[in-house]
């Protein structure tokens, strides 16, 4: 399992080498000691749209992102700005002079990071999950965790407690080509998924209780 989670981190960093700077500017920011404070302070600016709580929109409109892995949050913000990741919404609120530079990136993931996670979570119809928790063991397991909780280190999200409607949007987006910054390894595992198998995955995903800190 070791081998295949270095693998797949092998070739997020490829993925990466585009935009190499980009790449940088993540591990810059990882080593940064964040100030939650100033982090706070800027996310009032996310706020309209992920809500104050960091708890997103129950509809999947905007992804819970409270909770989710520093590493993460700072490498998806940079790949938004970097037009790595499309995003028109997050576009304008991903530069430096909303953010602050590399030192405001690290701060406000400090801060996301630490929000507590929402048990208010949207769901799917639910008459799919056994198929989802098959496809989810056999296709997910081995990077995002027996229970969702991701790697910070190989910048692997916590997907847990996430909505319904994101993870699917977002599996389908993966799929099709349309998230240029998505894992090769991840892409490969689910290019041959229909829509039923990627709702079934979505579903179970989304029903996974989030574990709090």
């Amino acid at each position: 399992m070791k081998r295949i989670k270095l693998f797949s981190t092998l070739l997020l960093l490829q993925a990466l080498s585009p935009l190499s700077y980009a790449g940088e500017e993540v591990a810059e920011a990882i080593k940064l000691t964040p100030n939650i404070e100033n982090g706070k302070k800027t996310y009032e600016l996310c706020a309209s749209c992920h809500d104050a709580s960091g708890w997103g929109k129950v509809d999947g409109s905007f992804p819970v992102i409270a909770g989710q892995h520093r590493s993460v949050i700072i490498k998806q913000l940079i790949d938004i700005r970097a037009r790595n990741r499309e995003n028109p919404t997050m576009f304008p609120f991903s530069g430096n002079d909303v953010i602050g530079g590399t030192q405001g990136l690290a701060d406000i993931a400090a801060y996301v990071s630490q929000l507590p996670k929402t048990t208010n979570i949207g769901k799917g119809d639910g008459k799919q999950l056994s198929k989802g928790e098959a496809l989810f063991k056999e296709k997910c397991v081995t990077c995002h965790g027996k229970t969702g909780q991701g790697d910070s280190d190989s910048f692997f999200p916590r997907i847990q407690g996430q909505h319904y409607s994101y993870l699917l949007r977002q599996l389908q987006w993966i799929r099709d080509g349309r998230r240029k910054n998505a894992n090769p390894a991840m892409l490969a595992l689910i290019k041959n998924l229909d829509d039923k198998s990627l709702n079934a995955i979505a579903d179970y995903v989304s029903r996974i209780k989030a574990e709090q800190k």
